[in-house]
């Protein structure tokens, strides 16, 4: 299991914009020497809840900053865009990074941005289907045309061309709806998921529709959480607390509960929150090496997925704390992970050679 970062870089007090692109930066570095593999930036609009509105222009300036590190949006929301805008900026990063581009898309969810673009997003379904088809052919053919109900385009060529013939797509999807799936996997598309379920509760998307899946082995499952590798009780407590702050954002501007004022997102809490032992338990990989490592075999198992997302910075963790958090990860946790892919892989090759043997033996 591969494991990266994603940011939405908030800000639940007031912090200098070139404050929170520093840290990003910083992060960014740290994970490119670290060995981690992915680093994803969130694409919101107009709260402290992220900093992170353009995401594609950041991510070209951490291209020429890393040397490893594949980047991408997560997720760029298709309602708010034109796709051959994304396009041609997604092929520029591509060119950028020198290949290491990846695309995250999605639908989005936070009505209070949609307002601010003047986008109904109960009225954009079918467009932003199309929008998504239409991204996807301009990145993947140098030459396209398309003809559908909200698109027309006549023939045209993507400039710049990206360097990745079949630069990898990742689609938010559903794990409950089979419909979500199956749009996803018929776009060649790997697929992010099971962000906010419980982990207890997870789905196996193999398992649960194998047929869908058998035309398309080699599609990968991603899922994020918020993560930190603590050396005591006391930190790991302080760092729930910092994770409920985003819980509680991620809700209000969900369903539009409670006001928004001059982009402040309101933190108080609900009725009846989870206690920090079932936050603990069955939503974060929080609390020490061991801990981590347990919370992320169990989503493994659940998900069946073979991506991992830590988003090691939430609420208003000190930039030190996550830094300290991150190379406790990379030097704890991540080996283990190694090791037990290795592990995987090694049973897998035995047993394939077993049944290759099968047919002699019976003779």
């Amino acid at each position: 299991m591969q494991t990266g970062l994603f940011l939405t870089m908030p800000a639940p007090q007031p912090q200098a914009a070139a404050t929170l692109y520093a840290r990003a930066i910083d992060m960014a570095e740290a994970a490119d020497q670290l060995g981690f593999s992915h680093f994803w930036l969130a694409e919101h609009h107009f709260t402290n809840y992220s900093a992170s509105s353009r995401p594609l222009q950041l991510l070209a300036h951490i291209a020429a900053r890393t040397r490893r590190l594949r980047l991408g949006p997560a997720i760029i929301p298709v309602p708010l865009h034109h796709p051959l805008i994304v396009a041609e900026e997604l092929a520029t990063l591509d060119v950028l990074s020198q290949g290491r581009a990846e695309i995250g898309l999605g639908y989005g969810y936070q009505a209070y941005q949609y307002e601010r673009f003047g986008v109904r997003r109960e009225r954009t379904a079918g467009r932003d289907e199309e929008a998504i088809d239409v991204l996807l052919r301009a990145l993947r053919e140098p030459v396209f045309d398309f003809d559908g109900e909200h698109f027309a385009i006549p023939r045209t060529q993507l400039v710049p061309q990206p360097l990745q013939p079949r630069m990898p797509a990742w689609l938010v999807v559903n794990s409950s709806r089979r419909e979500s799936v199956a749009r996803a996997l018929a776009r060649g598309a790997n697929l992010f998921t099971g962000v906010l379920e419980p982990i207890s509760r997870l789905t196996d998307m193999r398992t649960h529709y194998p047929d869908l899946f058998a035309p398309w082995p080699a599609t990968r499952v991603g899922t994020q959480r918020p993560v930190y590798v603590a050396q005591s009780e006391a930190e790991a407590s302080e760092a729930i607390e910092h994770a409920r702050w985003n819980g509680r954002a991620t809700l209000r501007l969900r369903h539009g509960e409670g006001n928004v004022i001059d982009g402040v997102v309101p933190d108080a809490a609900f009725p009846d929150e989870p206690t920090e032992r079932v936050l603990r338990d069955d939503f974060l990989v929080i609390g020490t090496a061991d801990e981590c490592i347990h919370q992320l075999r169990r989503i493994r198992r659940g998900l069946g997925c073979d991506y991992f997302s830590a988003s090691f910075w939430f609420g208003a963790l000190q930039h030190a704390q996550v830094i300290t958090s991150m190379r406790r990860f990379a030097a704890d946790v991540l080996p283990v992970l190694v090791e037990d892919t290795q592990r995987e892989r090694a049973a897998a090759q035995t047993a394939a050679e077993r049944d290759a043997w099968k047919p002699a033996l019976a003779w």
